[in-house]
Parts: structure tokens; sequence; C-alpha cells
């Protein structure tokens, strides 16, 4: 179950409003949907949250570029809503590299093999074919995401919420970023 809410700031406080995702693909949708939001280009906030799994927060500021903030990364990466938050930046990735791989690997058969022709065994311990592989454990997946909280750390400290608080969020965190944001009222107002 997922909640989304986008709070904009405005002259005379903050004005909260539930939103709904359908026509969200990407971070850019996303952004958009928080400029329409926006009173003067000042602050929106939009907050994504699945239920006692995740939650993310995506800051916009006028025409600035979006900054990021998700609860648990690798808990978002299996939602389709977080996958929007989860950016090849935010990542640490080359931008696009996962679709310059996923052609490669179209292209070249990268295990070495002609098409048919079986893969060579590792021999056993008494020399003969075998079916074993060994794993390389000291490679790591270039693709996996992180466990725990990624992004921006500090994209609410200048609204009241330290690092360290937004760090401890867990249930129910948008209640406490609205609490320290003094958006509460108009917070429950749309829940």
């Amino acid at each position: 179950m997922y909640f989304a809410a986008l709070l904009a700031r405005t002259e005379d406080g903050w004005e909260a409003s539930d939103t709904e995702l359908d026509d969200v693909e990407t971070l850019s949708d996303l952004t958009d949907l928080a400029r329409e939001a926006s009173v003067d280009e000042d602050t929106v906030l939009v907050y994504i949250e699945q239920e006692d799994a995740w939650f993310g927060v995506v800051r916009v500021d006028g025409e600035e570029d979006p900054r990021i903030y998700v609860s648990d990364a690798s808990a978002a990466a299996r939602s389709s809503y977080g996958e929007i938050l989860l950016t090849d930046e935010l990542l640490g990735r080359e931008p696009g590299a996962e679709d310059e791989i996923a052609a490669l690997e179209e292209l070249v058969d990268l295990d070495g093999t002609e098409d048919g022709e079986p893969d060579d065994p590792l021999p056993d311990a008494d020399g003969a074919g075998g079916a074993v592989t060994e794993p390389d454990l000291d490679q790591e997946d270039p693709d996996a995401v992180p466990a725990g909280p990624l992004g921006d750390l500090a994209i609410l400290a200048d609204l009241g919420l330290s690092e360290k608080d937004l760090l401890t969020l867990r249930t129910d965190a948008l209640a406490e970023i609205a609490d320290a944001l003094g958006a509460a009222d108009v917070l429950e107002a749309v829940r």
C-alpha cells in the first residue's frame, strides 16, 4: 500500500495535498508534478511511502535539480515508485550504464560460448568434469542497491529536521516530518 503527499511552502505556511502517482513514470514526471504545485517557485516536498517498508522525500526548489532521500534503498528498489527515486546519480552509477551493458549483452555472447555449445565445466577433485562453478566472492554486483538510507541527508535540515533525526525516522515518518515543518495540521486534513 502506497501513500503520496505534496507539501508546498507558501507565504502563509505549508499547503498539503495527497496525490496520485498513476501517471508518474520518471523522476522528471515527479519533478514536474511538484513544480505544478509550487507557489512562486518555492519549496515543494513530495513524500512517498510504502507501508512499513520505506519512504522517500523529493525536494524541488524552483528550477533547481530535485534532491532525494530514500529511507531504505534496497526495499525501494523492489517498488515501482521506489525505482523512480533511485536514479543512476543517486546510486553512484554512470548514467545510462545499464542500457549500454544490456545492448552489449545482446550483441555479444559474454560467456564465451557459441550458441548451442555447452559451458566447459570445472574439473572436480578427481580431475573429471563437473558442473560445479566457483563463485567469485571478490566481485561486487555493480547493479546491487545498498540496504539502508540513501541520498541527501540534509534535505530537510534547513526546514527543521536534522540529518540525525531524518535517519531515525521509521514508521509514520510523514507525521514527524510535517511536525518538524510546522505542517502537521494541514497534513492531517488531507490524510
